[in-house]
C-alpha cells in the first residue's frame, strides 16, 4: 500500500520528505556562506568602487535572491503588505542611496536569523514527532503457524498479531496469549507499567516490556488509538487561538500602515524644511543656512527604510502560533490531547466545569466497600458465601462480589441455581442452601433483612433460612477527584455534577467531594438542557467546560464550549465529540491543562510585550536618526529569535 506525505495530509513532521528539505537546506546554506564571504571581502579589502560594488551585489543576490523573490510573487498576487516586501523595500532603498554594505548586511543578518529560526522550528517540531513516534512500521501476523509482517494498514479485525518483548503494539487488540507488562506512557502519559493478560485490552503505540503476547485484532489501524492520537495532534495547529486570530488580523492592518508611514517620514519632513528654508512657509525669513536638498532627502530616506525594517511584525506572526504549538506539545506529553490552540487558550477563560458522575469523578465499576454481619457469623463467612451463590451470575454486583472474596470459595457441588432478575439468586449446595440479593427477596421468603440507610447498594445474604448480613457495593470516587474539585474551587471556578443515577448516590458523591451544584437522574437530552442553562448564566467572557466519558455524554460535549473526554475508558462517541483528552482518565489532567494553557497564555504575552517594546523604542529612535540599519536588524530578527527560542521551551517540559 502506497504511503502518503504526513506533511501533505496537514501532519506535524515527514520522515519521507526528509532527504529533500535537507537537500533544499544545504543548497540554500552553501548560497548563504557565499554570499557572506563575498561580503567579508567587499569589507576587508581595498577594492576599486566598481568591484566592491559588484561583489556587494553578488552577496546581495546571493542572500537575498529567495527574499525578493517572494516578495515579487506575492505583490504578483496582490498580497504585498508582509516582511518579505517590507526587506525587499528597505534594502533596494539602501542600494539606491548607495548604502551598499548596510542593504547586503540586513538580508545577511536576516537570513541567519531565519536559519536559527528554522531551526528553533524544527526542533519543536521534531520534538512532537519524537514524542508521538508511536506510529508502528509493521505487525507479525500469525499465519498457519507462520510469521508474516504486514504493514498495520493492511491488517484485518479478527487476525492474530505476535508481538515480541521491546516491539511497540501495533494495532488495538485483545490478549489471548502472554502475559508482560505494558509501557502506555506514549498514549496516556503515565509512567507506570501496565499488567497485560489474556483478556486484556490493549492499544496501539503501547511498548510490550518483557513477555511474548498473543493478540487479536480488535479495530483496523485507522481506528486504532493510535492513528486517532496523530490525527487529533497534527489537526491541532489549524485552529487558531484568540490571540493568533488578533495578530493576523493586526499584521494586514498594521503593515500598510508603516509603509505609509515610511513614505511620510521620507518625504514631509525634507519638504517642510526646504519650503520653510525658501520662505514658503515663513516669508521674509531668510535662510540660516544653506541645505542641500540631495543630502537632506538622502537622510530621510535613510531613516525611512530603517523605519521599514524595524516595522517587519514576523516577531509576533512568528512566535505566537509555535507558543500554542508548544503548549499543545507539552499538553501531549502529560497525556493531555488538545485538538486546537483555540481549546487551549479558551482553558483561560473557565468559569464553570460540569462534571458527570460515573467513569469521570468515580471509576465506574462495583466494589465491595463493607460488610456487615447481624452477629451470627463473621464478616468473611458472610463474604464467602455471597461469592459461592454469585459465582454463576454475570451481573456487575456479582463479579465484584466474586472478586472482593479473591475468587469461588469451595462450597461444595452446586445441587440448585435460581437466578431471579432485579432481585438476586437463590442457590443450594450441598452444605447450605443460600439466598443473596435484595431485601424483597428475603422478605419473599419469609427472612426479614435489616434496613440500613446506606451509599450505594445493600446486598442482603441469608443462610439456611437464617439472616446473615448484607454487603454494601458501590461505585469509589477516583483517587485524585476530590483534590480536583478542590484546586478548581481554588482557582474560583464553579464545580457542577449531572448524571443519570439516582438522587441519594448522586448526593452523597457530591457531597463528599465538595461539588457546588448537583443534578441526578437526567437522560442525555435533560442533561442538554441544564448545561445550556449553566452557559446562559457564566459571567462574559467565561467558558462553560464539561467532562464525561460515555456514549451519552457525547450531546452534552458537543454542545459544551470546551468539551473533555477520559480518552482511556471513554467512549469512541465521546472522544469524538470532545475537544480535549484525558488520555488517563484522571480528573487531576484537567488541573495540568488549565496550567499549561496559563503558561502558554503567559509565553504569548511575553513576546507580545518583547516586541511592541523594543520595536517602539527603536522607530523613535530610527525616526530621530539615532538607530541605524544595524539596530533595526536587532529590532527584526533578533527579537523574533528570541521570541522564538522564548516559545520552544514550552514543548521541553513535563508540568
Amino acid at each position: 500500500m502506497e504511503r502518503k506525505c504526513d506533511l501533505a495530509l496537514g501532519g506535524t513532521y515527514c520522515a519521507h520528505c526528509c532527504a529533500e528539505t535537507e537537500r533544499r537546506n544545504s543548497l540554500k546554506f552553501i548560497s548563504a556562506a557565499a554570499g557572506a564571504v563575498m561580503y567579508v571581502l567587499a569589507l576587508a579589502i581595498p577594492f576599486s568602487p566598481v568591484y566592491r560594488f559588484m561583489l556587494y551585489l553578488a552577496a546581495y543576490i546571493l542572500l537575498g535572491a529567495e527574499v525578493l523573490y517572494k516578495a515579487g510573487k506575492s505583490a504578483a498576487q496582490g498580497k504585498i503588505f508582509n516582511e518579505n516586501f517590507l526587506m525587499g523595500i528597505a534594502t533596494l532603498g539602501a542600494f539606491a542611496i548607495g548604502e551598499y554594505a548596510e542593504g547586503v548586511a540586513v538580508m545577511l543578518f536576516y537570513q541567519i536569523g531565519e536559519f536559527l529560526q528554522e531551526k528553533a522550528v524544527d526542533r519543536s517540531r521534531r520534538s512532537i514527532a519524537a514524542l508521538l513516534d508511536i506510529r508502528p512500521e509493521s505487525a507479525n501476523i500469525i499465519e498457519n503457524d507462520m510469521i508474516v509482517k504486514k504493514h498495520p494498514e493492511e491488517v484485518s479485525v479478527g487476525e492474530l498479531i505476535l508481538v515480541k518483548p521491546g516491539e511497540r503494539i501495533p494495532l488495538d487488540g485483545i490478549v489471548t496469549k502472554g502475559r508482560s507488562d505494558i509501557d502506555t506512557s506514549a498514549l496516556t502519559g503515565e509512567s507506570i507499567p501496565k499488567a497485560a493478560e489474556p483478556g486484556t485490552e490493549v492499544y496501539s503505540g503501547t511498548v510490550n516490556l518483557n513477555g511474548v503476547l498473543t493478540i487479536k485484532v480488535s479495530k483496523t489501524y485507522q481506528d486504532s488509538a493510535v492513528a486517532k492520537i496523530l490525527d487529533l495532534v497534527e489537526r491541532a495547529g489549524t485552529k487558531k487561538a484568540r490571540a493568533e486570530k488578533f495578530i493576523t488580523r493586526f499584521a494586514r492592518i498594521y503593515t500598510p500602515v508603516v509603509i505609509a508611514a515610511a513614505v511620510l517620514l521620507a518625504v514631509l519632513p525634507p519638504v517642510f524644511v526646504l519650503a520653510f528654508n525658501s520662505g514658503i512657509i515663513a516669508p521674509g525669513m531668510q535662510p540660516a543656512v544653506t541645505i542641500d536638498a540631495k543630502t537632506l532627502f538622502y537622510k530621510w530616506i535613510y531613516r525611512a527604510l530603517v523605519f521599514l525594517v524595524i516595522s517587519c511584525p514576523c516577531a509576533l506572526v512568528i512566535s505566537i502560533p509555535l507558543s500554542f504549538f508548544g503548549g499543545i506539545g507539552r499538553a501531549s506529553r502529560n497525556g493531555v490531547l488538545v485538538k486546537g490552540a483555540n481549546y487551549l487558550d479558551a482553558l483561560n477563560y473557565v468559569g464553570t466545569v460540569v462534571f458527570d458522575k460515573t467513569g469521570t469523578l468515580t471509576n465506574g465499576v462495583f466494589e465491595v466497600v463493607k460488610v456487615v454481619s447481624a452477629g451470627k457469623m463473621p464478616e468473611s463467612e458472610i463474604l464467602s458465601y455471597a461469592a459461592l451463590a454469585e459465582s454463576y451470575s454475570n451481573h456487575p454486583i456479582a463479579s465484584s462480589i466474586v472478586k472482593a472474596n479473591g475468587g469461588v470459595p469451595d462450597g461444595g457441588v452446586m445441587e440448585r441455581y435460581t437466578e431471579i432478575p432485579g432481585y438476586g439468586v437463590a442457590v443450594k449446595t450441598s452444605g447450605a442452601e443460600i439466598l443473596v440479593g435484595s431485601a424483597d427477596l428475603l422478605r419473599d421468603k419469609g427472612i426479614e433483612p435489616q434496613n440500613p440507610k446506606v451509599y450505594g447498594t445493600a446486598v442482603h445474604v441469608a443462610v439456611d433460612g437464617s439472616y446473615a448480613g448484607y454487603l454494601i457495593v458501590a461505585d469509589t470516587v477516583k483517587e485524585d477527584a476530590k483534590k480536583t474539585i478542590r484546586q478548581l474551587k481554588s482557582m474560583g471556578i464553579k464545580t457542577v455534577m449531572l448524571t443519570g443515577d439516582k438522587y441519594d448516590t448522586a448526593v452523597n458523591i457530591g457531597n463528599e467531594l465538595g461539588i457546588d451544584e448537583i443534578h441526578s437522574e437526567l437522560l442525555p437530552d435533560e442533561k442538554v438542557e441544564i448545561l445550556d442553562g449553566i452557559v446562559s448564566k457564566n459571567a462574559k467572557n467565561r467558558k462553560t467546560l464539561y467532562v464525561g466519558d460515555g456514549i451519552n455524554d457525547a450531546p452534552v460535549l458537543a454542545r459544551a464550549e470546551v468539551g473533555v473526554a477520559m480518552g482511556a475508558l471513554g467512549s469512541d462517541a465521546a472522544i469524538e465529540a470532545a475537544d480535549i483528552v484525558l488520555m488517563t482518565d484522571e480528573p487531576g489532567k484537567l488541573i495540568t491543562s488549565i496550567e499549561i494553557a496559563g503558561k502558554t497564555r503567559k509565553t504569548v504575552w511575553q513576546n507580545i510585550i518583547l516586541a511592541f517594546a523594543v520595536k517602539t523604542l527603536v522607530l523613535a529612535l530610527g525616526a530621530g536618526g539615532i538607530a541605524t540599519m544595524w539596530e533595526a536588524v536587532f529590532a527584526d530578527v533578533g527579537v523574533a529569535l528570541i521570541a522564538v527560542l522564548n516559545s520552544i521551551r514550552l514543548i521541553g517540559k513535563r508540568s
